[in-house]
């Protein structure tokens, strides 16, 4: 699996219409301050255009080129710039889609399971077999080091990107890639996420069933590693069962 960063840019950009100048955010144009309907076709090719997008990054990464992502979807590039006028944008949309349906399948573990292992264990179970762990933030996934790159000491490392009882809930984490804008690094649907996973993680191991040293960190790392893309179907779905396995026997407490 490769997670690479990206410039975490606006989610809006000019795009034209009908002739007319507007905006795009997340790849749907925008004329006078409202969404304008996609026809038909163009919806379909939006539609082949995002599920291209999943497979392609989660294969090869997020720094896999805009003409890889047009090739799978089988139309031209220019009709992914129309969509998304910069990778950026698109990289944005495919991350929070997935970092949204991750944080779903957490809260859907936290209200159906009550017990703690179980429903930790549900929420890697379902996220693994999504596929989604491939499509993480990669500043989710950067933990471990600073903002300028150098290595975090054992007492930072272990609250990256977040650890109840040693944070605060309001003090969540996400180490983002060198050069995104303060602005931009603080992204919601990120730090929802870590949230509802440390509930998982804090009461796993409040109940004793999880190591001590576990952070969300590792859990999102599990998730991301336990997720390989395999070109045939059954033995990706046989691996990933396997390796899950064995991390999860690797998580819990003895």
């Amino acid at each position: 699996m490769q997670i690479q960063d990206s410039g975490w840019q606006s989610g809006v950009a000019t795009a034209t219409v009908d002739g007319h100048v507007s905006e795009a955010r997340g790849g749907m144009p925008v004329v006078g301050g409202r969404s304008a309907p996609l026809r038909v076709d163009a919806q379909r090719n939006l539609e082949h255009v995002l599920r291209a997008a999943r497979e392609v990054f989660g294969e090869l990464g997020y720094g896999a080129p805009m003409e890889d992502v047009a090739r799978r979807a089988r139309v031209g590039v220019g009709t992914v710039y129309r969509r998304f006028p910069s990778k950026d944008v698109l990289v944005r949309r495919i991350a929070e889609e997935e970092t949204a349906r991750l944080t779903e399948q957490a809260r859907a573990a936290l209200g159906q399971e009550e017990e703690p292992w179980s429903a930790l264990s549900r929420f890697l179970r379902t996220s693994v077999a999504s596929g989604a762990g491939r499509l993480l933030p990669p500043q989710v996934l950067r933990v471990g080091v600073d903002e300028s790159g150098a290595p975090l000491d054992a007492d930072e490392a272990t609250r990256v990107p977040y650890q109840r009882g040693v944070a605060e809930p309001g003090d969540a984490r996400v180490v983002a890639p060198r050069g995104v804008p303060a602005e931009e690094r603080d992204d919601a649907g990120a730090s929802e996420l870590l949230e509802v996973v440390g509930r998982l993680v804090d009461r796993a191991r409040e109940a004793g069933e999880l190591r001590t040293d576990v952070t969300v960190a590792d859990v999102l790392l599990v998730i991301a590693t336990a997720a390989p893309a395999l070109p045939d179907a059954v033995q990706q779905a046989a691996a990933s069962a396997r390796l899950l396995d064995i991390l999860l026997e690797g998580l819990r407490s003895r």
